[in-house]
C-alpha cells in the first residue's frame, strides 16, 4: 500500500517507474555471454540495485572495469561487515585481498543471502577480472589495497574524532572516488581528478549511508559496529545506543542534525568534481548517486524515522532522479530544490541551526553562480492526482511487467 499510496500522490513517478524498468531491460541486453560475466553483473543487479543500471550504462571499455571494481569492494566489504568472523582471521584477509583478484580458485564464506553468493564463487569474479586490461587491473589492485590495509586499521579502532570519522570513510569511500577516477582516466574519456576532490566525492555518499543506516547498524547481530564519532554524539548522550529509545528524541534528533550538516560540508567539492566531467555517461554515473544522497540527507534531517525504522527515498523519485539527471544544470537543480527542502526543516532552537542555515545557502550560493539554474528540473513535483492518468499509467507499468 506505501507504494500505490506514493504513486498516488505523484503519479508522475509511475512514467519514471516505466521509463527505468524499461532502460534495465535494455541494459541487460549489453551484457557479456559467458557465464563468469553473467554471474557478476546478476550479482551486480542484487548488490547495487538501482546502481547497477548506471553500470551498464557506461561505454563498453569502461563498463566491465567498473562493474568488477565494484564487485571486488563489495566482497572486501562483506568481509569487513561479517562481526561472526573473529579479528585474528579477519584482519590477514582484509590486508591480503588484493592478491585474491588474480587467484582464479579463491573463495571465502562469509556474509549472508546475495553477499554470501558472491563470496562463495568469487572465483568466478577472478575469472572475469583476469580479462580486463592491466591499466584496469593494476587501479583496482591498488585501491583494494589501500581500503583493505585502512579496514584492518579501524577493526581495533573506535571512530572517535572528526578526524577518524573523515580517515574511516577515505578507507572505505574516499578510496573508491579515487580508484573511479584512475578508471576513467585509463579508459582515455576523462582527465584525472585531483586526489582532493575524488576523495570528496566518496566521503559524501559514505556519510549519507552511516546517518541513514543508524539503526541497522546499531542492531547488527551478533554486535553492532558504529561509524558515528564520539566527538559528535557525545555531546547529546551518554551512549550511541542511547538514540533508539523514544525518551532521547530530542537529543537523538539535533545529534542526527550535527552530522548531516557535518556531511554538507563536502557538497561544493562534489559539485566541482562533476562540473569537470567531459563523457556524458561517465557523468550520470557520477552525479546520480551524489543527487540521490543529496536527497536522502533532506529527507533524512531533523527526522526521528532514523532512529525507529528505514528512511529512504520514495521509489518513483528515485526512478526520476536516474532517468532525467542529464546535465550538470539538472544537478545543480536538484542540490538547490533538496537543500532547499533541507532548509526548510532547519528548527531554530536546534543547537547546530546557524552552521546549518549557513552550510545550505553555501550550496544555494554554488548553485545559483553556475549560471545554470534558469535550465534545471524540478524533481519535487507537487502535481495533484489525475484518476484517467493514474489509471492509463498503471495499464502501462503492468503490461511492461507482465512483458519483462
Amino acid at each position: 500500500m506505501g507504494t500505490l499510496g506514493a504513486m498516488l500522490k505523484h503519479p508522475d513517478d509511475i512514467v519514471a517507474l516505466v521509463k527505468l524498468k524499461l532502460a534495465a531491460k535494455n541494459a541487460d541486453k549489453q551484457i557479456r555471454p559467458e557465464p563468469h560475466w553473467i554471474f557478476c553483473y546478476t550479482l551486480l543487479r542484487k548488490v547495487s540495485r538501482s546502481f547497477a543500471l548506471v553500470i551498464q550504462q557506461l561505454r563498453p571499455q569502461l563498463r566491465d572495469a567498473v562493474c568488477l571494481f565494484y564487485l571486488v569492494l563489495r566482497a572486501l566489504d562483506t568481509v569487513e561487515d561479517d562481526t561472526s568472523i573473529s579479528i585474528d582471521v579477519k584482519v590477514p584477509i582484509l590486508q591480503s585481498f588484493h592478491q585474491h583478484i588474480y587467484d582464479r580458485e579463491w573463495h571465502f564464506s562469509c556474509g549472508t543471502k546475495d553477499y554470501k553468493v558472491l563470496m562463495d564463487q568469487f572465483h568466478l569474479v577472478a575469472d572475469a577480472f583476469s580479462e580486463l586490461g592491466r591499466g584496469y587491473q593494476e587501479a583496482i589492485e591498488d585501491i583494494t589495497k589501500r581500503m583493505g590495509a585502512g579496514m584492518a586499521k579501524f577493526i581495533c579502532k573506535e571512530v572517535e574524532t572528526v578526524d577518524d570519522y573523515d580517515e574511516y570513510c577515505h578507507y572505505v569511500a574516499g578510496l573508491v572516488g579515487l580508484g573511479l577516477s584512475k578508471l576513467f582516466y585509463t579508459s582515455a574519456l576523462e582527465d584525472l581528478a585531483p586526489e582532493d576532490l575524488s576523495n570528496t566525492m566518496g566521503l559524501f555518499l559514505q556519510k549519507t549511508n552511516i546517518i541513514r543506516d543508524y539503526l541497522e547498524d546499531i542492531n547488527e547481530i551478533p554486535k553492532s559496529r558504529m561509524f558515528w564519532p564520539r566527538e559528535i554524539w557525545s555531546k547529546y548522550a551518554d551512549k550511541l545506543e542511547d538514540f533508539k529509545y523514544e525518551e532521547n528524541t530530542a537529543k537523538a534528533t539535533e545529534c542526527l542534525n550535527d552530522m548531516v550538516t557535518n556531511a554538507l560540508t563536502h557538497v561544493e567539492d562534489c559539485l566541482k568534481y562533476m562540473s569537470a566531467l567531459k563523457d556524458p555517461f561517465v557523468f550520470r554515473f557520477c552525479a546520480i548517486p551524489q543527487v540521490m544522497a543529496i536527497g536522502t540527507l533532506a529527507l533524512c534531517y531533523n527526522n526521528v524515522q532514523v532512529f525507529r525504522g528505514v528512511v529512504k527515498m520514495r521509489r518513483g523519485l528515485a526512478a526520476k532522479i536516474i532517468n532525467y539527471t542529464r546535465t550538470m544544470s539538472d544537478v545543480y537543480g536538484a542540490f538547490y530544490d533538496f537543500s532547499s527542502i533541507l532548509q526548510s526543516k532547519i528548527d531554530a532552537n536546534d543547537p547546530n541551526a546557524t552552521k546549518t542555515r549557513d552550510r545550505v545557502e553555501k550550496i544555494q550560493d554554488a548553485c545559483r553562480a553556475s549560471g545554470m539554474m534558469s535550465r534545471r528540473k524540478c524533481y519535487i513535483d507537487e502535481s495533484r492526482p489525475n484518476s484517467l492518468m493514474i489509471i492509463l499509467l498503471c495499464f502501462k507499468l503492468r503490461l511492461v511487467l507482465a512483458i519483462g
